[in-house]
This record gives C-alpha cells, sequence and structure tokens, in this order.
C-alpha cells in the first residue's frame, strides 16, 4: 500500500467479466495518461461521486506537492473505482471538508445525496480504521431485526450533517467475525442497538447517553463530542462502594475519590475475565483488610472492561497506580512491583 493514501475501504469480491473488461480499460487509460479527475465545480465533484458504487476524492491546498503525487499513483493501482481532486474552496466548503483531506464516498441505494456509513467486517476492519478521520461512530445492531430499517434511515441521515468530521460505521451484531469488535467495545447481546464514538487517536470511547438511536439523538451525541462534552462508558455508583475494605470504583467516582489532597489511593485496574487478574484479587483482598482501619490511605480496585478512565494510561492488566495525597505525581506499576507499592502506599508515595 501507498504511504498515507487510503486505497479502498470495501472487501472486493471478484467481478463480472464486462466489469473486468471495464476496469482493465480504466487501467491502461490511467497509465497512459492522468489518473486522476481535476474538481473544479461541485457538479463536478457529484458526477464522480454518483458515476460508481465507491468514489475517492482528495480535497488539497495545493495541486503540487508530494501528497498530490502520491494520491495520482495510488489512483493508477486502483480501476475499480473513480478518482478526483480538487483545490477548490467553494467545493471544500461545499462538502464541509478541510483541506488536505482523503474522503472515501459510497453511494447507498437510489438516494441522490452520498452516504459516509460504512459496514464493518472483519476483513475491512483494517480499511475502516486506516481512513484519515480520526473521529469513528459506530451503530451496534442486527441487519434482520424488525426496527433496523427505521434506525439505519436515521442514521443515515444523521451522517450526511458530520461528514469529514466523523466516519459512521455500521457493525452487524449478526455477523459472527465481528465479535472481537463487540469485546472492545464491550458490546453485549442485551445492549444493542447500541452506538459509541471512537478517537483513532486516543483510544478513547465513547457511549452515547440516550438509549433510542433517532436522528436527534444521534446528532446531539456527535455534536456534543465535537464541542469537547464527551460521555465515557461508566457503570452505575455501587451503593455499598465504600462498605467494603477494597473500594469499588466506576467512571463516574474516580476522578472524584483518586484526586484526594487529604488521602493516598492505591488502585488496582483489572480485567474479569484474566486469570493473573483473578489470583492478584485475592491479594488485592488481603492488602485492603491490612489498610482498613487507616483513614490517609484507600485500597480500590476498578473493572477497566465495564468503566473508561482517561486519566491513566494502560499497557496491561492488571495494572496498578498509587495515587499520592496532595499534588504530588502519582507513581505506577505492573503487578510484579506490587510489593514495593505497598511501602509507597504507607508513606503517601515518598519511599518509592
Amino acid at each position: 500500500p501507498h504511504r498515507g493514501v487510503l486505497t479502498c475501504l470495501c472487501a472486493y469480491q471478484i467481478p463480472p467479466f464486462n466489469k473486468i473488461s471495464s476496469t482493465f480499460i480504466t487501467w491502461v487509460k490511467r497509465r497512459t495518461g492522468p489518473s486522476t479527475v481535476l474538481i473544479n465545480s461541485t457538479d463536478q465533484a457529484e458526477a464522480i461521486i454518483k458515476a460508481d458504487d465507491l468514489a475517492v476524492i482528495g480535497f488539497f491546498r495545493e495541486l503540487h506537492n508530494d501528497s498530490v503525487e502520491v494520491f495520482s499513483e495510488t489512483a493508477r493501482d486502483v480501476p475499480e473505482m473513480p478518482f478526483g481532486m480538487t483545490a477548490s474552496e467553494d467545493v471544500c466548503a461545499d462538502y464541509g471538508i478541510q483541506r488536505n483531506s482523503l474522503v472515501v464516498f459510497k453511494k447507498v441505494g437510489v438516494q441522490k445525496s452520498t452516504a459516509d456509513v460504512e459496514s464493518f467486517v472483519s476483513q475491512t476492519s483494517v480499511k475502516i480504521f486506516d481512513v484519515p478521520v480520526e473521529n469513528h461512530i459506530l451503530l451496534f445492531t442486527p441487519t434482520n431485526s424488525e426496527t433496523f430499517n427505521e434506525i439505519y434511515e436515521n442514521y443515515q441521515s444523521a451522517a450526511a450533517e458530520f461528514r469529514g468530521k466523523i466516519l459512521f460505521v455500521l457493525v452487524d451484531t449478526n455477523e459472527a467475525r465481528n465479535g472481537r469488535i463487540f469485546e472492545y467495545f464491550r458490546i453485549r447481546d442485551i445492549d444493542v442497538p447500541a452506538v459509541r464514538i471512537l478517537n483513532l487517536t486516543s483510544d478513547a470511547k465513547y457511549k452515547m447517553p440516550a438509549d433510542e438511536v433517532t436522528v436527534e439523538n444521534l446528532k446531539e451525541f456527535c455534536q456534543s463530542y465535537l464541542k469537547g462534552k464527551q460521555h465515557l462508558s461508566s457503570e452505575e455508583i455501587p451503593q455499598d462502594w465504600d462498605k467494603t475494605p477494597v473500594k469499588v470504583l466506576v467512571g463516574k467516582n474516580f476522578n472524584s475519590i483518586i484526586f484526594n489532597k487529604t488521602m493516598t489511593v492505591f488502585v488496582m485496574f483489572y480485567a474479569p475475565w484474566s486469570h493473573e487478574c483473578r489470583k492478584l484479587l485475592l491479594i488485592w483482598d488481603k492488602l485492603g483488610e491490612q489498610y482498613k482501619s487507616h483513614t490517609d490511605v484507600m485500597i480500590a480496585k476498578i473493572d477497566v472492561t465495564a468503566n473508561d478512565i482517561l486519566s491513566v494510561g494502560l499497557d496491561r492488566y492488571p495494572f496498578f497506580t498509587l495515587f499520592p495525597a496532595g499534588a504530588e505525581p502519582r507513581v505506577s506499576s505492573s503487578w510484579g512491583r506490587l510489593w514495593r507499592h505497598k511501602n509507597a502506599a504507607e508513606s503517601g508515595g515518598k519511599k518509592y
């Protein structure tokens, strides 16, 4: 693959002979002449987009640089779909796309407008997550459900408003090959239909607060996300979260507990499915018993498979972090240095 350029979004099946012939002719033409269409107007862009199921358009600041050259080279090697490029401010403004962006347009059904909804299957996941749009929104729903058509229509309608800002992806929960993506986003059967936003830069995942997949709820979720109002996944705060020696933290109470000026908080980040975590939870309970009478030290745990935490970078599970009282920097480690952490907890992080 060419560096920095998306060549395709979807996996292709072998096309019929007439399609192969057409593709070959296009390939020859691109080898002997211009490989992309120069777009000077929105009408030209629309013509390219409507001409095929998929179209790639590069929105550039100028048409004479290395990025454009690589884009043109890629177009020569991918005759299956039309490629266009533009440096027109008006065209970029009409589509609401910042320049120096590549956009893959997909035609859905017989709609006149293009849709930014991409179907996710395991074979295309790498290419979908290679798109130069760092914000992805994913709809998890079975495509054979009675409510699918209505939900999908709402999803498409919302997608048009955020073209170039958020990539809309459809994940069929009936597709067994999508199992890994369900695990990654912690989507269960009882959760669908579900909507999540993924930021590719930070790897942060956000849950749509509303349960109903309506145009209004989708737009509000996307708009609030783009404005910085983010909704992290979190379990509800247990009523007895602080009644046991090891306190139970969730996303909703995490920051208020750990950023404490008067108490040192020692947290275990664990995954319930991990055999290593389950073994260490028994030791963690013993540590909690040892410190339950301390008023300035708290031993706590949080299930990272059910709660998203941005303030802590997690390398692996289990993971331990010591948050000293006051403004001193926190101390963190993996479980191999657990008992060294125990001494640090006793000194408020000063003897680490």
